[in-house]
């Protein structure tokens, strides 16, 4: 048994992609993107138990695309929340290894490198993300004035995002507020340090018909 457990998230329902299909399972080069990102874990470590939230109304969908992509990866389905917050927190109490990874299930183009950097950095750091860093200009907004900041000091964070399990219950035994933003900024929040590991600049995550646009071309990759 691998010593990690992967939660995939898919509960989005797509209102920023301006589609009736929830992003997850739309097509990228004639497959869809939730069983692309199921893939590239299973091919990192066939052995790590796999995870997927997903909306209830929508788990008969996903066995039907199963069926008709023919894929048999092993995973579990656990009830998607009313926010990612709850989604989470149903899959964590699922979750049997030592360490918990967490990642957008709309994310399908994380590198295997990438997967390395974290695997490997939480087994000493306990808590890690990957990030990139800014390439572009920024400014801070502070009232109605804004004043520009070293963009060195600043990183784009990416998933899966990986936790000792422990600190992960420990952290999600805060009570949910809406300046979560991912779960690492929940496990600052418990008093856990976060620490970084490189990225890659195609984990993007397709939330738009313009990252969709992205996609297609970094599939043909």
């Amino acid at each position: 048994m691998s010593e990690f457990s992967i939660i995939i998230t898919a509960g989005g329902i797509g209102k920023r992609m301006g589609t009736t299909l929830p992003k997850q399972f739309l097509e990228i080069g004639g497959k869809p993107i939730l069983i692309r990102t199921l893939e590239v874990f299973h091919t990192f470590d066939s052995s790590a138990q796999l995870i997927i939230t997903l909306p209830n109304e929508w788990r008969e969908y996903w066995k039907e695309l199963l069926l008709t992509f023919n894929c048999t990866i092993p995973h579990e389905i656990v009830d998607g929340g009313e926010e990612r917050y709850h989604s989470i927190k149903n899959a964590l109490s699922s979750c049997s290894g030592t360490y918990v990874a967490i990642h957008d299930g709309v994310r399908p183009f994380v590198s295997q490198t990438t997967l390395a950097n974290c695997f490997e950095g939480v087994k000493t750091k306990h808590q890690v993300v990957p990030v990139l860093s800014i390439n572009d200009s920024i400014r801070q907004v502070v009232g109605n004035q804004s004043h520009a900041v070293d963009r060195k000091q600043f990183f784009r964070v990416q998933t899966p995002q990986c936790f000792l399990k422990t600190s992960l219950e420990i952290a999600y035994k805060q009570a949910f507020h809406k300046q979560i933003t991912d779960d690492a900024s929940l496990v600052e929040q418990a008093g856990f340090p976060i620490y970084m590991v490189d990225g890659n600049e195609e984990n993007i995550k397709i939330t738009s018909q313009i990252d969709l646009i992205l996609a297609e071309e970094i599939a043909k990759i």
